[in-house]
């Protein structure tokens, strides 16, 4: 029994000699990456200064990816973009130092850079917060403090302007609105002005008509006494009468002075009626009274 353990013990032991020996092969393999890493970093470095930026680029990618522990690496290469304008490449590159950084200072760098790219763009808003994170890691940078007093200021600015661009679309769509309640308004007054110059207008040619129907009524031709008497004057005489005769009245027709004496007759019967009329009006007729007040 005591056998046993002893040789479970020789085998723990082995064990443990043989992970820890692998720990320490990785190590010595981790350091090994990053130390060179950082020989390919510094020559990109040196590539960059001689502006050779498309050879420096990558060696920045090599040394990348060569070792996760080189937060230098992608801060470098940020850097390298940002000088070159290309933002959303460098603050992806900034991200990435940030992440992999163990060391606060390295850290503040990153962020404070991130808070940069924000700037460019105009998002104030990411920038005090990449800003606010920089001074957790260095409260005492004066040019990150500067910069965090700045982005609030531009922030400040921008919602103000953001509040009044607000504003005038509302102003713009309410005076649209009215504009256009406006409008509806007067195409109602004019339509209901339409429909009233059609009524009057229907109205006017109804009127016409009537007149015009009077204008149209033709005069009686047969009224006694005078339709006889054109038509007795249209007859031409016959060839064969003789003079004598013209005068002599002919069978069923009034003489000349039968017709005459007719006239006069209705004539006195016409006025009389006329003065009965008269005496009516005389009559019937209705005073107005004035009322003092």
């Amino acid at each position: 029994m005591n056998r046993r353990n002893i040789i479970l013990g020789f085998v723990i032991l082995f064990a443990g000699f043989i992970q820890a020996q692998d720990d320490e092969d990785a190590l010595k393999k981790e350091a090994k990456a990053f130390k060179e890493s950082k020989n390919i970093t510094y020559n990109a470095n040196e590539t960059l200064t001689q502006n050779d930026f498309v050879n420096a680029e990558a060696d920045y990618r090599r040394a990348i990816s060569k070792s996760d522990k080189n937060a230098a690496a992608p801060y470098n290469l940020g850097r390298a973009y940002y000088n070159r304008e290309s933002f959303t490449e460098a603050f992806g590159r900034f991200k990435q130092a940030g992440e992999k950084a163990e060391e606060k200072p390295v850290k503040h760098r990153a962020f404070h850079n991130m808070g940069n790219v924000f700037m460019k763009n105009e998002e104030y808003e990411k920038a005090v917060e990449a800003y606010k994170q920089a001074l957790r890691n260095n409260p005492n940078d004066e040019e990150t403090r500067y910069n965090l007093a700045l982005a609030k200021e531009m922030l400040k600015k921008q919602q103000d302007e953001q509040k009044k661009d607000d504003n005038q679309d509302d102003k713009k769509d309410q005076d649209q609105k009215d504009d256009k309640d406006k409008n509806q308004d007067q195409n109602q007054d004019g339509e209901n002005d339409k429909d009233n110059e059609g009524d009057q207008k229907d109205d006017e040619n109804k009127d016409e008509g009537d007149e015009g129907d009077k204008g149209k009524e033709k005069p009686e031709e047969n009224k006694e006494g005078e339709g006889d008497e054109k038509k007795e004057q249209k007859q031409k005489p016959n060839e064969g009468d003789k003079p004598e005769e013209k005068n002599k009245p002919r069978p069923n027709q009034l003489s000349k002075q039968q017709i005459q004496n007719l006239l006069e007759a209705m004539q006195n019967e016409e006025k009389k009626v006329q003065e009965k009329m008269e005496a009516k009006k005389v009559k019937g007729a209705k005073i107005k009274n004035e009322k003092d007040w």
